[in-house]
């Protein structure tokens, strides 16, 4: 595999009172036309840290103003070859403030709410279904780091490299 470059991102995995989660279906790449938490990439050129970013993004696709106090980090998940076009580092946050309303759509997407057992009948990306929310919801109050060697022949190879359930 050639040089790729490396993107650094966030994911905000939100909750309302009713515990549904809050997913976006995206209306660009990655992911277009797929459920999945909001989110965004670190600014790398700022040195933005990745609390900074979940802040910045919760207020910039949310409109809610949170502090790095707000979040839980769950997990940190690093893709190998993603797509073949980048690897990835993804910071998974819970916002500890739970949403009161539906997020307004903008030009990134929709938002709609759901129950944990609704998610097997959405639209995920592949590697969100069969890893990412498996590991959220057995680390939602702990933590995890896990690896995936995506391969061109679009499978995966996946590796939990720390766990506290």
């Amino acid at each position: 595999m050639s040089s790729l470059p490396y993107k650094i991102a966030t994911l905000l995995y939100c909750f309302d009172e009713q515990d549904r989660v809050l997913l976006m279906e995206r209306a660009q790449e990655p992911n277009l036309g797929l459920w999945s938490p909001c989110g965004g990439k670190l600014d790398t050129a700022r040195g933005e840290s990745p609390y900074a970013a979940a802040c910045r993004e919760a207020m910039e696709e949310l409109g809610i103003e949170i502090q790095p106090a707000d979040l839980h980090l769950t997990g940190l998940v690093s893709e190998h070859g993603y797509g073949g076009q980048a690897h990835w580092l993804m910071f998974l946050f819970e916002v500890k403030t739970r949403l009161t309303r539906l997020p307004a759509a903008h030009r990134e997407g929709r938002f709609a709410f759901f129950r944990r057992e609704e998610l097997a009948s959405l639209r995920l990306p592949k590697t969100d279904l069969e890893q990412i929310w498996p590991l959220f919801w057995q680390h939602r109050n702990g933590f995890f780091a896990a690896h995936c060697r995506c391969s061109a022949d679009g499978t995966y190879q996946w590796f939990v490299e720390e766990s506290h359930a």
